[in-house]
């Protein structure tokens, strides 16, 4: 059964990104947000954000509010060179693991399809 993750690292730190503010959208039709999390200490969300009957084929939108979450940990500029970060992706195989992680720091950032 598949379901949909994501993790987040702060690779100017060399540390999970802990207490990042991530939302989750919908796409298909009207946009809804489906959810709304922080980050734990390890930078990932507690649980999955979606699975089951919720995880199914469409375009979703992660997104990450990085400019919060580097406001918190060092000074930056205003307006910062990165603010939110939105991700669109799609979900092609509802039996598969997504799982969405972001490689950040102030003026860069990555994102991967991991495991």
């Amino acid at each position: 059964m598949g379901r949909l993750t994501t993790h987040v690292l702060d690779t100017a730190a060399g540390c999970p990104a802990a207490e990042l503010y991530i939302e989750l959208w919908c796409l298909d039709g009207d946009p809804t947000r489906l959810t709304t999390l922080s980050t734990n200490a390890d930078g990932r969300a507690d649980t999955p954000l979606l699975e089951g009957s919720s995880f199914r084929k469409g375009t979703y939108e992660l997104r990450f509010f990085a400019g919060d979450y580097l406001r918190r940990s060092q000074t930056l500029p205003e307006p910062a060179f990165l603010d939110m970060i939105p991700i669109r992706f799609g979900i092609s195989n509802s039996d598969q693991h997504y799982h969405v992680t972001l490689l950040l720091s102030a003026y860069g950032y990555s994102i991967y399809r991991g495991s």
